[in-house]
Protein backbone atom coordinates (compact mmCIF):
# COMPACT_ATOMS: atom_id res chain seq x y z
CA UNK A 1 0.00 0.00 0.00
CA UNK A 2 1.49 3.54 -1.08
CA UNK A 3 2.29 5.88 1.68
CA UNK A 4 0.92 9.36 1.45
CA UNK A 5 1.31 12.79 2.67
CA UNK A 6 -1.38 14.93 3.57
CA UNK A 7 1.48 17.81 5.12
CA UNK A 8 2.41 20.62 3.70
CA UNK A 9 5.45 20.57 1.01
CA UNK A 10 6.01 17.97 -0.85
CA UNK A 11 3.17 16.01 -2.48
CA UNK A 12 2.62 12.11 -3.72
CA UNK A 13 4.03 11.89 -6.97
CA UNK A 14 2.09 9.13 -9.77
CA UNK A 15 4.32 6.32 -10.04
CA UNK A 16 4.59 7.03 -14.35
CA UNK A 17 6.30 10.16 -13.19
CA UNK A 18 8.71 8.76 -10.68
CA UNK A 19 9.43 6.00 -13.08
CA UNK A 20 10.31 9.51 -15.80
CA UNK A 21 12.38 11.36 -13.14
CA UNK A 22 14.67 8.36 -12.25
CA UNK A 23 15.48 7.37 -15.72
CA UNK A 24 16.52 11.33 -16.59
CA UNK A 25 18.59 10.83 -13.26
CA UNK A 26 20.47 7.90 -14.83
CA UNK A 27 20.62 8.91 -18.43
CA UNK A 28 18.73 11.66 -20.03
CA UNK A 29 17.67 11.21 -23.77
CA UNK A 30 19.51 9.00 -24.16
CA UNK A 31 22.82 11.22 -23.67
CA UNK A 32 24.84 9.02 -21.42
CA UNK A 33 24.31 12.33 -18.71
CA UNK A 34 21.88 13.23 -16.34
CA UNK A 35 19.60 15.47 -16.59
CA UNK A 36 21.31 16.67 -13.07
CA UNK A 37 24.76 16.59 -15.21
CA UNK A 38 23.83 18.29 -18.41
CA UNK A 39 24.62 22.42 -19.05
CA UNK A 40 21.74 24.36 -17.79
CA UNK A 41 22.56 26.34 -20.79
CA UNK A 42 22.53 23.86 -23.40
CA UNK A 43 19.80 22.97 -25.86
CA UNK A 44 18.53 19.56 -24.21
CA UNK A 45 17.96 21.52 -21.31
CA UNK A 46 16.36 24.28 -22.76
CA UNK A 47 13.86 22.29 -23.98
CA UNK A 48 13.09 20.66 -20.41
CA UNK A 49 12.50 24.82 -19.37
CA UNK A 50 10.34 25.40 -22.89
CA UNK A 51 8.55 22.37 -22.30
CA UNK A 52 7.77 23.61 -18.65
CA UNK A 53 6.77 27.10 -19.28
CA UNK A 54 4.61 25.53 -22.01
CA UNK A 55 2.81 23.59 -19.65
CA UNK A 56 2.39 26.39 -16.81
CA UNK A 57 1.01 28.29 -19.74
CA UNK A 58 -1.46 26.47 -20.79
CA UNK A 59 -2.53 24.80 -17.27
CA UNK A 60 -2.94 28.79 -16.08
CA UNK A 61 -4.45 30.56 -19.42
CA UNK A 62 -1.61 32.67 -18.94
CA UNK A 63 -0.48 34.50 -22.70
CA UNK A 64 2.32 35.52 -24.01
CA UNK A 65 2.68 39.18 -22.35
CA UNK A 66 3.02 37.03 -18.77
CA UNK A 67 6.40 36.03 -17.67
CA UNK A 68 6.80 32.54 -16.25
CA UNK A 69 9.07 32.58 -13.40
CA UNK A 70 10.88 29.75 -11.47
CA UNK A 71 11.68 30.33 -8.24
CA UNK A 72 13.69 28.71 -5.68
CA UNK A 73 12.38 27.74 -2.13
CA UNK A 74 9.41 27.25 -0.45
CA UNK A 75 6.58 29.21 0.72
CA UNK A 76 8.35 30.96 2.86
CA UNK A 77 11.24 32.47 0.59
CA UNK A 78 8.65 33.15 -2.00
CA UNK A 79 7.66 36.08 0.54
CA UNK A 80 10.58 37.85 -0.58
CA UNK A 81 11.42 36.57 -4.00
CA UNK A 82 7.98 37.91 -4.97
CA UNK A 83 8.25 41.22 -4.01
CA UNK A 84 12.01 41.05 -4.88
CA UNK A 85 11.35 40.76 -8.33
CA UNK A 86 8.07 42.01 -9.03
CA UNK A 87 8.13 45.24 -6.61
CA UNK A 88 10.19 48.01 -6.95
CA UNK A 89 10.26 50.48 -3.74
CA UNK A 90 8.40 53.40 -5.17
CA UNK A 91 6.03 50.78 -5.93
CA UNK A 92 2.82 49.32 -3.85
CA UNK A 93 1.43 45.55 -3.40
CA UNK A 94 -2.06 44.72 -2.36
CA UNK A 95 -2.57 41.96 -0.32
CA UNK A 96 -5.68 40.58 1.16
CA UNK A 97 -4.61 39.14 5.28
CA UNK A 98 -5.80 35.70 5.68
CA UNK A 99 -3.82 34.67 8.48
CA UNK A 100 -0.57 33.69 9.59
CA UNK A 101 1.43 33.17 6.39
CA UNK A 102 -0.21 36.35 4.96
CA UNK A 103 0.67 38.18 7.25
CA UNK A 104 4.38 36.85 7.35
CA UNK A 105 4.37 37.80 3.25
CA UNK A 106 2.79 41.11 3.80
CA UNK A 107 6.08 42.19 6.54
CA UNK A 108 8.59 40.30 3.71
CA UNK A 109 7.37 42.59 1.02
CA UNK A 110 7.48 45.85 3.09
CA UNK A 111 11.31 45.16 2.85
CA UNK A 112 11.03 45.87 -0.63
CA UNK A 113 8.01 48.34 -1.66
CA UNK A 114 5.06 49.78 -0.36
CA UNK A 115 2.29 47.11 1.04
CA UNK A 116 -1.44 48.22 1.58
CA UNK A 117 -3.94 45.61 3.48
CA UNK A 118 -6.46 45.51 1.04
CA UNK A 119 -8.88 43.20 3.38
CA UNK A 120 -8.60 41.28 6.28
CA UNK A 121 -10.82 39.27 8.83
CA UNK A 122 -8.27 39.31 11.69
CA UNK A 123 -10.78 40.84 13.84
CA UNK A 124 -12.68 37.51 13.61
CA UNK A 125 -9.95 35.61 14.00
CA UNK A 126 -9.60 34.83 10.22
CA UNK A 127 -13.03 33.02 10.27
CA UNK A 128 -14.13 34.04 6.49
CA UNK A 129 -12.12 35.89 3.18
CA UNK A 130 -14.22 38.69 2.07
CA UNK A 131 -16.40 37.81 -0.49
CA UNK A 132 -15.10 40.84 -3.08
CA UNK A 133 -11.43 39.35 -2.72
CA UNK A 134 -12.33 35.61 -3.29
CA UNK A 135 -11.35 35.53 -7.36
CA UNK A 136 -7.86 36.72 -5.80
CA UNK A 137 -6.59 32.94 -4.31
CA UNK A 138 -5.55 30.87 -6.84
Amino acid sequence: MKIHNFNAGPAILPESVLRKAADAINDFNNSGLSILEISHRGKDFQAVVDEAVSLVRSLAGLSEEYKVLFLQGGASTQFSMIPLNLLDANETAGYVNTGTWAKKAQKEAKLYGGVIELASSENLNYSFIPKKFLFLIV
